[in-house]
C-alpha cells in the first residue's frame, strides 16, 4: 500500500533511474524479483520509473528495440497484477569513445532524446568526455551524469562536475547516497553537490540487492529538512519534466571550496 503522506506538491515521484527489468542485467534476477520492487516503488509513492538497464559497459548490452520490448511485456505484467506504476524504456548507457556511431541504437530519458543517461567508470573520469558531450550536444541531446558522487575521480576533484555542469550538462544523485547507505564520504560529497547546484534530481538506481533498494522517499524528507519543500519539488519537477523532453536547466550553481593542503615546515 503505498503511503499517504504527501511529499512532493504534485503528489507524484518520477524515478529515472532503475534496473528493475528482469533477467537482463545485474538489477533483477526474474520476474518475482521485479515485481517485488515494482511493489516496493509503489510503498514509496513512485508513480513513474524509467527502466534503465545496463547498457555498453563491459558486461551488459541492452539494444533499444530490446529494451522497448522488455518493458511491453513488464508494464503488461504489472496492469496484469494490478501494481499501479507506469514504466518507460531507458538504459544507462556507459561512456564509450564510439556513442555517436552508435547513436541509433541509443535510448535516451525521453522519446526524442533530449536527454541521455551517462555513466562514468566508477574509478575515472574518460579524457574524451568532455569532448563527447560537445558532441552529443550537437546531436541535441544533453547528459545527464549518473551518481557522479561514487566516482573516484569526482570525489577527488569534486569541481570537475562543475565545470561539465558549466559546460551544459546535468547530474543526477543516488538517492541511496544522499542518506548515507554508501557511507558518510559519499554522503558529505552528495550533500555539497546539492548545496552547490551541481545535481539537479535524485534517481533510485534501485537493484534487487541488499542496500540497492529506492530510497526516495527517505532522501526527499532529508532534502526537505536540510533545505526546504521547494527544493524538493524542484527535484522532482526536474525528473517530470526530463521525462517528458521539457526544457531543464542547471541553476544556482557554484564552485566547492577546495580544502587547503597543510604545509609542514623542518626549518
Amino acid at each position: 500500500m503505498a503511503t499517504t503522506e504527501k511529499l512532493t506538491s504534485s503528489n507524484k515521484i518520477v524515478d529515472l533511474h532503475c534496473h528493475l527489468l528482469p533477467g537482463i542485467d545485474d538489477g533483477s534476477p526474474d520476474l518475482e524479483h521485479s515485481l517485488q520492487l515494482a511493489q516496493d516503488a509503489v510503498a514509496e509513492g513512485i508513480t513513474h520509473i524509467l527502466a534503465t538497464p545496463h547498457h555498453l559497459d563491459g558486461d551488459y548490452v541492452n539494444h533499444k528495440a530490446d529494451v522497448i520490448q522488455h518493458v511491453n511485456a513488464f508494464q503488461a505484467e504489472l496492469d496484469k497484477q494490478k501494481i499501479p506504476l507506469t514504466i518507460f524504456p531507458g538504459q544507462e548507457v556507459h561512456i564509450n569513445g564510439d556513442l555517436l556511431e552508435r547513436y541509433a541504437d541509443l535510448l535516451g530519458v525521453d522519446e526524442a532524446k533530449h536527454y541521455m543517461l551517462i555513466e562514468f567508470p566508477h574509478g575515472s573520469v574518460p579524457a574524451y568526455a568532455q569532448r563527447l558531450f560537445f558532441e552529443l550536444r550537437k546531436q541535441g541531446t544533453t547528459p545527464i551524469i549518473v551518481h557522479p558522487e561514487r566516482n573516484h575521480e569526482l570525489q577527488e576533484n569534486m569541481n570537475m562536475l562543475y565545470d561539465f555542469i558549466a559546460d551544459g550538462a546535468l547530474a543526477q544523485l543516488t538517492a541511496t547516497s544522499y542518506i548515507g547507505g554508501f557511507g558518510p564520504k559519499v554522503q558529505q560529497i552528495s550533500e555539497q553537490f546539492v548545496t552547490h547546484g551541481l545535481v539537479q534530481l535524485f534517481a533510485s538506481d534501485a537493484h534487487a540487492l541488499k542496500g540497492r533498494k529506492f530510497a526516495l522517499r527517505e532522501a526527499f524528507l532529508a532534502l526537505r529538512a536540510q533545505h526546504d519543500q521547494a527544493k524538493v519539488d524542484q527535484f522532482e519537477q526536474n525528473a517530470e519534466d526530463l521525462l517528458n523532453g521539457l526544457p531543464v536547466m542547471a541553476k544556482g550553481y557554484s564552485r566547492i571550496a577546495e580544502k587547503r593542503k597543510k604545509k609542514f615546515f623542518f626549518f
